[in-house]
């Protein structure tokens, strides 16, 4: 077949470093019996040493002509399954065994990144971890703790559903073609019971409205949701920015807003 010609649209940036790739299987080190699932397998780089290593493998690819080579290249093996879908509208769940949760890795394209850990973050039932491929931005957001310029409504979320960790740095010369950014490998340990008691629904609602003008003081974010006297009641200052409080102290909002409402 003919070689591919990435597509901006797809925000495709493939992996050529070898050496990348060998860090990337050592971080994820998959084993015969785990379910695991590619997300944008590309070329299949990263694909074939994941196929090696455990035997059995799901990938969810967009492009129908990535989709069509990667066919090719493998030669149906049976134990790669190719799904040519969105991975943003991907049932993630209707993968995952009984047994054993899903181990879901990828180089994600930068345009949709935030999206999609959302939409993985909301089938985390069936998901055990997840390595992936960002740009730095974005695992410097994931990663972030109270108090910084990165924390934000991502890295809230991200600390109900799992524990982040950044491992090491892909310059731009990994790539074909180059991206305009540094990029970062993460590993994401789904929690099995969450860090706190809370509705997720609620405190989606109370951390997007709270980080929807972070410059504003809590007591005037948060005032659709809760007025100061019940921020006072919470032990929370209500001239402090959304930047400052912790998972636990959004919990208690949701909650409080919850049993207010």
């Amino acid at each position: 077949m003919s070689p591919h010609i990435p597509r901006k649209r797809f925000g495709q940036n493939f992996l050529r470093d070898a050496t990348v790739v060998r860090s990337l299987l050592l971080s994820i080190d998959p084993r015969p019996g785990q379910r695991l699932v590619e997300i944008g397998p590309g070329e299949g780089v990263l694909t074939e040493r994941l196929l090696e290593a455990c035997g059995d493998l799901d990938v969810v690819e967009i492009d129908r002509d990535l989709a069509a080579l990667l066919t090719h290249r493998f030669r149906g093996d049976p134990r790669l399954r190719i799904h040519q879908a969105d991975a943003l509208r991907f049932d993630f769940s209707a993968l995952a065994g009984e047994e054993a949760a899903l181990r879901v890795v990828g180089n994600l394209p930068y345009n949709i990144s935030t999206p999609l850990l959302f939409h993985l973050f909301a089938q985390s039932r069936c998901l055990s971890d997840m390595h992936f491929m960002l740009q730095k931005e974005v695992v410097d957001r994931l990663c972030a703790h109270p108090g910084s310029s990165d924390y934000g409504r991502l890295s809230v979320m991200a600390a109900y559903h799992c524990r982040a960790e950044p491992l090491f740095e892909v310059p731009p010369e990994s790539f074909f073609p180059r991206p305009r950014v540094m990029s970062s490998v993460v590993r994401l340990i789904l929690h099995r019971v969450p860090p706190v008691e809370v509705d997720p629904a609620r405190l989606r609602q109370v951390v997007n409205t709270a980080f929807a003008q972070r410059r504003k003081t809590l007591r005037n974010a948060l005032r659709p949701l809760i007025d100061e006297s019940g921020l006072v009641a919470l032990g929370i200052d209500p001239g402090q920015r959304a930047q400052n409080l912790d998972l636990r102290a959004y919990a208690n909002i949701a909650n409080a807003f919850t049993s207010g409402s």
